[in-house]
């Protein structure tokens, strides 16, 4: 039975191969049938890079010492057992970014580096990120040279990954030989921070080549940017990690303060907040809420913090009884420096942030982060991003009257849920919330500005995650768009996860848009989402077929694609989507569902999606 399965998916993936590898012409910067032509560039988020150490470091009182080439980010044994050691090669220094004298790391370099942060039997699934993305090109047999990880360090601002790594020098030469040894265009797919390094990379690219061969150059090595979970305006979850820590549930709350690797880890992400006239003519600079709010005690009087009574006429809320002055500060007074200047009196380290903040991006040559980010000048761009989840967008903090890092307490925070803004203590909190939440992490109006990018008229499709049949597929067609956000008029049911699908009806002249929106997908975890691999794999499918109908594919029907996606259908004694999927038992299958698998000719239904 093993020998009659082995050469009935070799059939199946010879069918596909004549299938994916038909030749025909690839225009410039187009895709026209060839496959064997695309490669794929990962530009990984936040914290999903492995460091490694370039350093011997003796750990006193710990039986593990760090050595060249040891794994420092993620390593949870030497975490556990040597900290103090641990810490020394994470930390950089506040002011210049340069490593700790007795131990310094780098990122580790190909797939291997952004698959899994900590390789091990329990570790290894609790910190996977891109393992499930490399999995899903393997099956669908992507060569191993047409998927390029392209890992950083993320510590760092951007001017410092190119000043010390030459990160931007060997990104450009990473898709000139993409296509010098492919013949085709890349597809990039960056997440979450990601998505910010792309960014300042298209900035740099304007000042290293001729501005006449910029664009020509972005049409022939860049085929489409899959920008995933991108933090467009920010998170306001890195203000709060800036003023009270974030540890990522490690075990290092007990010394994260002396060290400040709270600010190290969480000010290098660049998610700022950008503000442009209509951010401005607004309460909230374009968000939903204020991001800050900071109690003043009244017992010394607000005259004994000049820094703060500098701002209070303006921003007073409350002085009577004895009660405390609340100040709240917006996301362009975050942006500005207005809200660290106004603590400087309760926050030492605040003199530090404002060096940081005008040095990495006041001051950057290149590109000052906090301005409005447009459309890329990319032929195709993809914002997909995960709703309705609770998310933080602001918070209530105090002093405690200690030194820092411990000077400040949260006293309350602000979550938006379903298109609702509610307090931990779940009071009603003033604001502009948007039509539903963000991802657990990044807010909606950060995620959503994206559909700023879409053209005037805009195809609107909502269909289940899941495989379906069709018959809850619901559709718009033609909706105007006037560089705003666009609330679909469809219903949804309690018990099905849903992905909205807007694209352009009528584009941008040469542009093509889309912007996905997945219910219920975690900022970390959508770049493992079933849904959003099978999406991204039918798109590219689409795209490579030059007698494809439409510039999107159909949305009409969604069935299983690998063995995975089938199983057992208890009700009717049977494999689900028989015409999908069939009952082959195989050696060492241990339940029915596993013995559920595509059939042989299941490369064909690949068909109906062009």
């Amino acid at each position: 039975m093993g020998g009659e399965e082995r050469k009935r998916r070799r059939l199946a993936m010879t069918l596909t191969a004549v299938l994916f590898l038909g030749i025909l012409e690839l225009g410039e910067g187009e895709l026209k049938g060839d496959y064997s032509k695309i490669s794929g560039i990962i530009i990984p988020g936040f914290a999903s890079t492995q460091l490694r150490a370039w350093s011997i470091l003796d750990c006193p009182y710990s039986p593990l010492d760090f050595n060249p080439l040891d794994l420092v980010w993620l390593d949870t044994t030497k975490l556990l057992s040597a900290v103090n050691c641990w810490l020394k090669c994470m930390l950089l220094d506040p002011y210049n970014q340069t490593d700790h004298p007795e131990c310094k790391s780098r990122p580790d370099s190909g797939l291997s580096a952004i698959t899994e942060l900590d390789p091990g039997y329990i570790t290894g699934p609790l910190s996977s990120v891109w393992k499930e993305w490399v999995k899903w090109c393997i099956e669908f047999g992507i060569e191993a040279n047409a998927i390029i990880a392209v890992p950083y360090d993320w510590r760092l601002p951007p001017s410092m990954l190119e000043e010390r790594d030459l990160y931007f020098h060997k990104l450009k030469l990473t898709f000139e030989t993409a296509l010098k040894l492919r013949g085709g265009p890349s597809i990039v797919f960056a997440h979450s921070l990601g998505n910010n390094v792309f960014r300042y990379f298209l900035e740099w690219l304007k000042l290293e080549i001729a501005p006449k061969q910029y664009i020509q150059w972005l049409d022939d090595h860049i085929y489409a940017y899959f920008a995933v979970g991108a933090p467009l305006l920010g998170s306001t979850e890195t203000v709060k990690a800036l003023l009270s820590g974030n540890t990522f549930g490690l075990p290092v709350s007990e010394v994260s303060g002396n060290s400040s690797i709270d600010v190290q880890f969480i000010w290098k992400r660049h998610q700022t907040y950008h503000c442009e006239e209509k951010e401005f003519q607004s309460n909230y600079s374009g968000f939903s809420t204020n991001i800050i709010n900071i109690e003043i005690p009244s017992t010394r009087g607000i005259d004994a913090y000049p820094s703060v009574s500098e701002f209070a006429e303006s921003n007073l809320s409350s002085m009577e009884c004895g009660l405390p002055t609340q100040l709240s500060f917006s996301a362009r007074e975050i942006a500005d420096g207005t809200f660290f200047k106004a603590i400087e009196d309760y926050d030492s380290d605040s003199k530090r942030t404002l060096h940081q903040l005008k040095k990495s991006y006041h001051d950057d040559p290149v590109l000052n982060p906090l301005t409005p980010w447009d459309r890329p000048p990319i032929k195709n761009v993809f914002c997909i991003y995960g709703v309705d989840s609770r998310t933080e967008v602001g918070y209530y903090f105090a002093p405690s009257g200690k030194p820092y890092p411990d000077n400040w307490i949260i006293t309350d925070i602000i979550y938006e849920i379903e298109g609702s803004l509610l307090s931990r203590s779940g009071n009603q909190v003033e604001g502009n919330p948007g039509t539903t939440s963000g991802d657990e992490t990044v807010p909606y109006h950060s995620l959503s500005w994206c559909k700023n990018w879409l053209g005037p008229r805009v195809n609107i499709t909502r269909a289940p995650q899941s495989e379906h049949d069709g018959s809850d597929v619901q559709v718009e067609l033609n909706v105007e768009h006037h560089n705003e956000d666009i609330v679909p008029n469809m219903t949804r049911s309690p018990r099905v996860k849903y992905i909205t699908f807007y694209e352009d009806s009528e584009s941008i002249p040469g542009k093509r848009t889309a912007v996905w929106e997945l219910d219920k997908a975690n900022h970390r975890n959508i770049v493992r989402s079933p849904a959003l691999m099978r999406e991204l794999w039918l798109q590219i499918w689409h795209d490579i077929h030059v007698d494809a109908p439409s510039d999107f594919v159909t949305k009409a029907k969604r069935g299983p694609l690998r063995d995975d996606d089938c199983y057992w259908d208890y009700g009717k004694a049977r494999c689900a989507w028989p015409e999908y999927c069939e009952y082959r038992y195989v050696f060492g299958d241990v339940h029915l569902g596993q013995s559920c698998r595509l059939r042989s000719s299941s490369a064909d239904t690949l068909l109906h999606y062009v």
